[in-house]
């Protein structure tokens, strides 16, 4: 009878949930169980295992917030267990949420080896056929920050203003005996249940599920679980060995904890979480043989390496037998959207040197399930660091648009396209649930010609990985009739069987837009600011570095570099850099930032000594790749006055470019380009003008700015003070504002010879749940406008035509974005700005005002409560008159700033290029440390380029090379003229011998 469904289901829902469950461990003994709490930083294992450890009752408070306790359990196993499976069973006060997210440990054998990790939904360690039983336990107490919505702000979030209050009581620490055939029972019942949940309601396939769960559970004794497990699970036999539909969508399952490498927790506590998930999967590797685990992010062995070598050893050899999975092929999981071409290109570079020297092998995709959007400049670098695949499954957090593919080609800025693919489970944390199966089955967008998706299984974010239970899952979904089927898979044999099926796969042109946690781009501004200047300076380090080497023999400092590019690359990671974790991993974050300025401002001084030699000169070195000021690209020059003179008359500024006037409010009403008579400010409107929103999302404070933020706006127009001045470096603006709780001061300049007005602003920043906004309308009918990204720029469109534009109305940038017309453009420019919104608006009188604002400041409290609160610096300029080139050149140029420095004599630079469009990105010494010289050009206009790339230096071999700086193609002449021809933002790597 079909009136009997719901009694079947709730009948077995409730035997397992509350007989099967608690049946599969049977008799148990509580442990002898010491314990030592150590406050302050973790230390190593050898040193916890030998701490003097005092008596601990079970059911006592332990652990203050990112505290370490040492347990140290002992028991013998009774006699009457031998020859039974018996186990160790911890409680460590888990809340049944998420692991990862609250307190954790790994377990330790008394010689110092790992067993392997507990967590909420892994609370078991096996003890084998020991009579008498010892382990130690490092337990974490984490804090538990991410638990209900809404979010609260809490103080938890930083060891230097948590609550030294225990957090967590323990439960249980036991020897237990397990009742494998109960713990099998449990797995058939979950899995059969999922599955007739997803079937036709009234179907023979479900119809006879639900008769199988019948007759189980009338051959169980609820009374003797265990005794009669065994005869229940015959019943199930026949159901759950049908095989699946010829047509069954196929799974391909990968082991998967994705843990990010700072959030909720700080950087210290990731290492451990590394190491506690990889023991844990070593083990359920050495269980299950079928099981294969992948883990993304080079810095993540190297932690283990460094850190917890007893844990490293074990995962080597599960690499070297094939089943512990380097993936992805870089330094970190990191954001894709702000960091600079070069970081990207490094990401790729150490993180494949990392595997390959390492463990002999090298990452075939890039593998990115959770950063938030991705650059359109990334197909490119993919495909030329030598990446044929790419996976990531953030986009399906749409919150308008759903995206119409799951296995396609994604075409980038200069048309590389790269092989991706989406789960159509919409998840890097599938349980192998009927649910999650289901999906995956009914969403798959290529069903008509393909038949397979991808899946990481595991709990993920905070670590943990895949449990046993899953792998029991797999096991039994591996050709189950009415179910997908799934198999573990190396994610490479997945995207070959893909690629075969789909031979004209469907292509998606231009960024993957991620339509949530746009305001990524702002918050955090002290650890965006602390990012572009590390990554200019290194990129400028690397420069003299290497024209010291080549010409004066000076060494190159390959190690302080690596150490150097390392740090930044872990501060890239897709947490950190946008600004989404804890006050303590940000705090520390500006440290690290501090220190690699200081470290690669001392590298730059010792290559410019050697290249400028002693004397008392002034000499101004050029790091930009063009010539500016006299002063020639990647060369030096003695020290001159920029030519032409600038005036101050009233309220305008000009030199023998343009001309700005700045109004008593210190507010800009307008700037004009001497040259066309163009006035880029549209008439009647202010630029420069300060804006505060109000801003309180619906869900992910750090993460969000929804789009209502826009209803509600101030104009900071009041002024403190206006004062006008003039000096050598040209003519001044000073303008103070106060407003609500915060104060702002602005020096805006224009300096001789210059279309671009520098604004330098420094803020008193107190605000709370606020957006600051700064807002240029512009006299330009622009119907796009281009956004520069790596190696290039990207376009927009300015019109809100379909749902797809509406989305992105909080959009990315790196150093520059411009709008134009045909004949007339301007540009802003930043030096720590990444997001930016426009309008496009329309008057009688004045026609289309393209109105370009940039993201400064927000102040959002969760999960760091005291975000940007304090004082905040930032430049921006407004460019006048500019295309494209100019505007890439004034973005470069605010960056990248000339130095003057005492010494000797200017130098020439090591290399140049002629040719439009075309601009070097990099000169540096090959990673190899064979003194190779490694030249990185590309076409920045977005058209075809032709040139030359001039080596002062003689060469004896030159080849093109990929972005990892192998050579590729016949070798070119050797000339120390080398002939470029580009396609539309090519990216070319030179490999040079001198």
């Amino acid at each position: 009878m079909h009136d009997d469904i719901p009694l079947t289901v709730g009948r077995a829902t409730r035997v397992l949930g509350e007989r099967i469950r608690p049946a599969v461990y049977g008799d148990s003994v509580p442990f002898e169980v010491e314990a030592h709490a150590l406050p302050g930083e973790p230390i190593p294992p050898a040193e916890g295992i030998s701490l003097p450890y005092e008596p601990y009752t079970v059911g006592t408070p332990w652990g203050p917030a990112w505290n370490t306790t040492w347990f140290r359990l002992r028991g013998r196993v009774p006699q009457a267990w031998r020859g039974r499976r018996v186990e160790a069973v911890v409680d460590l006060g888990f809340d049944g949420n998420m692991p990862g997210f609250q307190c954790e440990a790994l377990v330790y054998r008394p010689d110092g080896s790992p067993v392997k990790s507990i967590n909420p939904r892994n609370q078991w360690i096996p003890v084998g056929d020991a009579e008498t039983v010892e382990l130690y336990l490092e337990a974490a107490a984490n804090p538990v920050l991410l638990d209900y919505h809404p979010f609260r702000p809490t103080q938890e979030g930083d060891i230097r203003t948590s609550s030294p209050r225990p957090l967590y009581t323990t439960r249980r620490m036991d020897l237990a005996l397990f009742e494998e055939q109960t713990y099998e029972l449990a797995l058939d019942l979950e899995v059969l249940l999922e599955l007739q949940a997803q079937l036709p309601a009234t179907g023979p396939r479900r119809m006879r599920i639900l008769q199988a769960l019948d007759d189980a559970l009338d051959a169980l004794d609820l009374q003797d679980v265990a005794g009669t497990a065994a005869g229940a699970r015959e019943r199930l036999r026949d159901v759950l060995a049908a095989p699946a539909e010829h047509s069954a969508h196929h799974v391909s399952a990968i082991g998967h904890a994705h843990i990010d490498s700072a959030w909720l927790w700080p950087v210290r506590e990731t290492i451990r979480k590394v190491a506690r998930t990889a023991a844990g999967m070593t083990e359920l590797i050495d269980l299950d043989p079928d099981f294969r685990y992948g883990m993304s992010s080079a810095q993540q062995y190297a932690w283990l390496k460094q850190h917890r070598p007893e844990v490293w050893e074990r995962v080597v050899k599960a690499v070297r037998d094939g089943r512990f999975l380097p993936l992805g092929g870089m330094w970190v999981e990191s954001d894709t959207v702000m960091p600079t071409g070069e970081a990207l290109v490094r990401q790729f570079t150490y993180g494949q040197r990392f595997f390959r020297e390492e463990f002999g092998v090298e990452s075939q995709g890039v593998w990115l399930p959770d950063s938030f959007g991705y650059s359109p400049a990334l197909p490119q670098l993919m495909r030329r660091a030598g990446f044929r695949w790419f996976f990531t499954q953030k986009i399906s957090w749409n919150q308008v648009n759903k995206f119409p593919h799951h296995t396609f080609l994604w075409e980038g800025i200069d048309g590389s396209r790269v092989f991706t693919h989406f789960p159509p489970m919409d998840t890097y944390n599938s349980q192998l649930s009927g649910a999650e199966l289901a999906k995956a089955t009914s969403q798959f967008r290529e069903n008509r010609v393909a038949s397979s998706s991808l899946a990481p299984v595991g709990w993920g974010d905070g670590g943990g990985g895949t449990t046993r239970e899953m792998t029991g899952r797999a096991a039994r979904l591996r050709d189950l009739e009415g179910s997908a089927t799934v198999r573990w898979e190396h994610p490479n044999d997945f995207f070959d069987r893909a690629r075969a099926e789909l031979p004209h796969p469907p292509v998606w042109v231009g960024e993957l837009y991620l339509e949530l946690h746009r305001a990524t781009l702002t918050s955090q501004h002290r650890t965006k600011q602390g990012n572009r200047r590390s990554e200019h300076l290194l990129i400028e380090a690397e420069l003299w570095a290497a024209t010291a080497s080549v010409r004066a023999g000076h060494p190159y400092p390959y190690e302080a570099i690596d150490a150097l590019w390392r740090d930044v690359l872990l501060h890239q990671f897709h947490d950190i850099l946008p600004g989404t974790s804890i006050a303590w991993v940000h705090r520390e974050a500006v440290t690290a930032y501090g220190q690699i300025r200081e470290a690669a401002e001392e590298l730059i001084t010792s290559a410019q000594r050697a290249l400028t030699g002693p004397g008392d000169s002034e000499i101004a070195l050029n790091p930009a790749p063009f010539a500016r000021d006299g002063v020639p690209g990647l060369g030096a020059t003695v020290a001159r006055k920029p030519p032409g003179a600038v005036t101050i008359d009233g309220n305008v500024l000009s030199n023998d470019l343009v001309s700005v006037t700045v109004s008593d409010a210190g507010l800009i009403t307008s700037a004009i380009d001497l040259a066309t008579g163009r006035d880029a400010i549209a008439a009647g409107q202010e630029g420069n003008l300060l804006q505060l929103h109000q801003d309180f999302p619906n869900m992910w404070d750090a993460w969000d700015v929804d789009r209502f933020y826009r209803n509600r706006v101030t104009d900071l127009r009041a002024v403190d003070a206006i004062e006008f001045a003039q000096d050598d470096r040209g003519a001044h603006v000073t303008i103070v504002r106060s407003f609500s709780k915060s104060r702002v001061t602005q020096t805006l300049t224009l300096a001789p010879g210059s279309r671009t007005l520098r604004i330098d602003q420094e803020t008193d920043w107190h605000e709370t749940e606020k957006f600051l906004k700064v807002a240029f309308p512009f006299d330009v009918r622009a119907e796009q406008v281009a956004a520069e990204t790596q190696f290039g720029y990207q376009k927009r469109v300015t019109h809100t035509n379909t749902s797809w534009e509406v989305a992105k109305f909080e959009a990315s940038m790196h150093r520059f974005v411009h709008v134009e017309e045909p004949g007339f453009g301007a540009a802003l420019v930043t030096d720590s700005t990444y997001g930016y919104d426009l309008t496009r608006d329309s008057t009688e009188d004045h026609g289309i005002t393209t109105t370009v604002r940039l993201s400064l400041l927000r102040a959002p409290r969760f999960p760091d409560p005291e975000t940007d609160q304090g004082r905040q610096t930032c430049s921006y300029g407004l460019v006048i008159g500019a295309g494209i080139a100019a505007a890439t050149e004034a973005g470069i140029a605010l960056n990248l700033p000339a130095r003057v420095v005492t010494g000797g004599h200017g130098f020439d630079p090591l290399v140049s290029v002629e040719g439009d469009g075309i601009l070097v990105s990099a000169v540096k010494l090959a990673d190899d440390r064979s003194g190779d010289l490694i030249v990185r050009v590309y076409e920045s206009l977005g058209r075809r380029a032709s040139g030359t790339l001039r080596v002062h230096a003689g060469v004896r071999s030159a080849h093109t090379a990929t972005l990892l700086e192998r050579p590729e193609g016949p070798e070119l002449p050797a000339a120390d003229a080398i002939e470029l021809r580009l396609t539309p933002f090519e990216v070319r790597t030179i490999r040079l011998i001198t």
